[in-house]
């Protein structure tokens, strides 16, 4: 994958959510008015219908639900 500076991009992408497990890195969406920007994030759990990400490594206590899907979403409100 080619980053923004047209480098390599430093990040490996699961897209397949039938394979997802926790430690996975995904590119997420947030819905509403950040719905075009992507996202980062850890995948800490997996569940069938939904997982829980941590978007910044740095603080493990924030933590979102999103949908289980190549890009799970987050809703807005939770941000």
């Amino acid at each position: 994958m080619i980053g923004m500076g047209g480098g390599d991009c430093p990040f490996e992408f699961n897209f397949d959510a039938a394979t997802f497990k926790a430690g996975d890195i995904v590119s997420y969406r947030v819905t509403g008015s950040l719905q075009d920007m992507p996202f980062v994030g850890t995948l800490v759990e997996v569940h069938d219908d939904h997982v829980i990400l941590l978007p910044d490594a740095n603080d493990t206590a924030t933590r979102y639900r999103a949908t289980r899907e190549s890009r799970p979403v987050v809703d807005e409100s939770q941000i």
